[in-house]
């Protein structure tokens, strides 16, 4: 007879090769290292394989551990989406997420749109907000899933993506020659204002805050009317604009992603709505355009 795997023995083995350590799996699974370690030769002694190999600075799977791994994974989601189900019934509830106020609504809204035809009965609560805000809310819980602005690797995400930013100003009444140099920006706790400060701050140019806001629609808006120069995603870049090269002292920093977290394993509403979120950002904006 085949043995019958313990989805508490496959918990702790996915945690462990995702962690690369005993110790590391065993404050995931809320277990201590000696309970996983023992936990893990259980799951070895029934397969009647090594699946861990111990010898390295890091645990790493075997060539039969890398085989277990992905049939793990999907058992322990299969099971979750299972008692998700159950539970959940006739009323799967409210998906709460939260998203960076500059991702472009009318590329967003049409997948939220489908997800919610697929899922009739989950109600969607969408936060617009800025990145800082939203990273600490979904930090306390507050969201399910956020898509926001980050720092390269400041924090490990399901999956993120490039975010080229651009020096703006205005076409007809440009700004970049005053002296201080008139800013245009987001408030404090902005992501693209701390970018700004920083890498005028290194130039040695002077500057000032010529206007403030937190809309993104303001900002651009007022980079056009000629109110000052600004810092903005390069897919924002407005009609009433022209872009600041690195021969006229604008370097911008490529410093920004687009990251989707989300806590695994998630639910399969979760699961669901962030494969359809990758679908979108991995496509450049241009393309969506054609």
């Amino acid at each position: 007879m085949f043995p019958t795997l313990d989805p508490v023995l496959l918990r702790s083995f996915v945690a462990v090769v995702e962690s690369g350590s005993f110790t590391r799996a065993g404050e995931r699974v809320h277990l201590s290292q000696s309970t996983v370690s023992q936990q893990i030769r259980r799951l070895e002694e029934q397969l009647g394989c090594a699946l861990l190999d111990r010898r390295g600075r890091y645990v790493v799977a075997t060539e039969q551990g890398q085989h277990l791994l992905g049939y793990a994974r999907r058992l322990l989601n299969l099971m979750h989406e299972a008692v998700e189900q159950i539970q959940a019934g006739d009323n799967p509830g409210e998906l709460r997420i939260g998203v960076a106020e500059d991702f472009a609504a009318e590329r967003l809204t049409p997948t939220l749109a489908a997800f919610a035809k697929a899922h009739p009965n989950i109600r969607l609560e969408v936060t617009s907000d800025m990145s800082a805000h939203l990273w600490q809310q979904y930090r306390a819980g507050a969201f399910e899933l956020i898509l926001i602005k980050q720092r390269r690797g400041q924090a490990a995400a399901q999956a993120s993506w490039p975010e080229p930013l651009e020096w703006f100003d205005s076409a007809r009444a440009p700004t970049r020659l005053q002296d201080p140099l008139p800013l245009v920006m987001f408030p404090a706790g902005g992501l693209y204002r701390d970018e700004m400060i920083h890498a005028l701050e290194s130039a040695g140019r002077r500057w000032r805050v010529s206007y403030l806001s937190a809309s993104l629609a303001s900002i651009g808006a007022a980079v056009a009317d000629g109110l000052g120069i600004s810092l903005l995603p390069r897919r924002l870049a407005h009609p009433g604009h022209q872009r600041l090269t690195p021969a006229q002292g604008f370097i911008a920093p490529a410093s920004v992603e687009l990251a989707l977290h989300y806590p695994s394993p998630a639910p399969a509403r979760v699961q669901d709505l962030a494969r359809r979120l990758v679908s979108l950002c991995s496509v450049p904006p241009a393309a969506l355009e054609d």
